[in-house]
């Protein structure tokens, strides 16, 4: 038998109006499209025609107050992916949850259902939110601190695993004539824990994929804790080769400590193309998608962002690493903005060159379709990365870029699809069939009866 060639994953995010807070004043469409149910249809058959992985969207259940950016969250991803699940076929749904902010059973019942109807297309990515804006909207209760949130969504996904394996009619031995099924098939999960008490068993079977694909974005000490217990695709901010490597590392080596096989885990940074005719304007629509305007402008919101001093910032002094390590305690994202640091740790760079690396915090890949394709097949080669979460500036106009002009030059080289394959988002990752959770043993008065 031979072994299927490697294939390069790509999922893409389809948030709004695009990836870039102020890129909207360069856009095709209106500010109604936010919630127009015909342009996330458009959006949703463009990637269908590149043949993408999935739709991501990530959410965050706060309205940020900033009027001169666009809202990035609005509609809630699980049903607007349901929405678009029934009326493009193939591609992957990938919904942001929040651990922080809700319930095993209803998660597990919402998204195995999802996952039923879709025949195996739906990828949950896990959070755990941060923003003390969305902890005001669930109740009085401050925001807990990082330690428990960790703490509660590791539980969270141990209560959704058992839930999700806790009915399997296929399990079923000779149903009685006068029988609808076999009782024996489901079983009680019993939980007792820290954070939930969850008896079961979910009243939506084992799926078709078994249970919908876990993505997860932390990587901070805690989040790198949480993906190597439970992520399959794993989102992060890797800029560099170097980084990447030491990233992937440091996963895989935390999922063997904690008697994981790390062959189930797929690493999957966003990534954010600028695609245009040459470099030059490449870097011209970068500065004009960025909101900045000009490449003063990139450093100006560079010296900003990063607490240096405008008065005394040069531009063309190498940076410090140490100086741009997040705390690991803080109440904020970490893992997004380790990636400059671990960048700075393997490359001496200038504010001038750090700007044209990154943006909003993912991987800037800039130039000719040729370009963005060579640098993106370049971190894929050799396995640092799995694919990217394509996080287009604009949309639609990006998406359709590069559906038109990067998607064939991958097809050429032979290393992305030119038709789907596979009936599973996890048969398209080449992720194992999830086992069964060691809860499911039937309980006590269970093997009495």
């Amino acid at each position: 038998m031979t072994t299927p060639q490697r294939q390069l994953n790509l999922n893409i995010g389809i948030n709004t109006t695009g990836y870039g807070g102020r890129a909207w004043k360069v856009r095709s469409g209106s500010a109604a499209d936010i919630t127009d149910p015909a342009y996330y249809l458009r959006l949703a058959q463009l990637a269908h025609r590149g043949r993408f992985d999935a739709l991501f969207l990530s959410d965050h259940p706060a309205l940020m107050r900033d009027s001169g950016q666009r809202p990035l969250h609005t509609l809630d991803p699980l049903i607007l992916l349901t929405f678009l699940a029934g009326q493009v076929p193939d591609i992957g749904l990938v919904a942001t949850i929040s651990t922080t902010y809700n319930s095993p059973y209803n998660l597990a019942r919402r998204a195995q259902s999802i996952d039923v109807l879709t025949g195996g297309r739906l990828v949950v990515n896990l959070v755990s939110s941060f923003n003390p804006a969305v902890a005001a909207n669930f109740g009085n209760e401050p925001l807990p601190p990082r330690e428990v949130r960790y703490a509660r969504a590791i539980e969270f996904v141990d209560v959704a695993k058992q839930l999700w394996s806790s009915w399997d009619p296929a399990e079923s031995g000779e149903v009685p004539p006068d029988h609808f099924w076999d009782a024996s098939a489901a079983h009680e999960i019993a939980h007792e824990g820290r954070f939930f008490s969850v008896r079961g068993p979910l009243n939506v079977p084992w799926g078709p994929q078994g249970h919908p694909v876990l993505a997860q974005a932390g990587a901070s000490d805690r989040g790198i804790d949480f993906a190597a217990l439970h992520g399959e695709i794993i989102y992060a901010n890797v800029l560099s080769r170097p980084a990447g490597r030491a990233f992937g590392e440091r996963l895989r080596n935390r999922a063997r400590a904690l008697g994981r096989d790390p062959a189930g885990i797929r690493i999957v940074p966003g990534v954010v193309p600028v695609v245009a005719e040459s470099r030059e304007a490449a870097l011209r629509k970068h500065e004009i998608l960025s909101g900045t305007g000009s490449e003063d402008g990139l450093l100006r919101r560079f010296a900003i962002e990063s607490g240096l001093d405008l008065a005394t910032f040069d531009p063309d002094a190498p940076l410090d690493p140490a100086r741009f390590v997040p705390d690991q305690n803080r109440q904020w994202a970490v893992g997004m903005a380790l990636g400059l640091s671990e960048l700075l740790t393997h490359e001496t760079l200038t504010p001038r060159q750090a700007v044209r690396r990154s943006e909003g915090h993912h991987r800037l890949v800039l130039g000719t379709p040729e370009d963005v394709a060579d640098q993106l097949i370049d971190l894929w080669q050799d396995g640092t990365v799995d694919g990217y979460t394509v996080q287009p500036l604009v949309a639609p106009d990006d998406i359709s870029l590069f559906v038109d002009k990067v998607i064939p030059v991958l097809q050429d080289r032979g290393v992305f699809r030119r038709e789907y394959a596979g009936d599973t988002v996890r048969e398209r990752y080449g992720l194992p069939f999830p086992a069964r959770s060691p809860a499911r043993v039937a309980q006590p008065h269970e093997k009495a009866s």
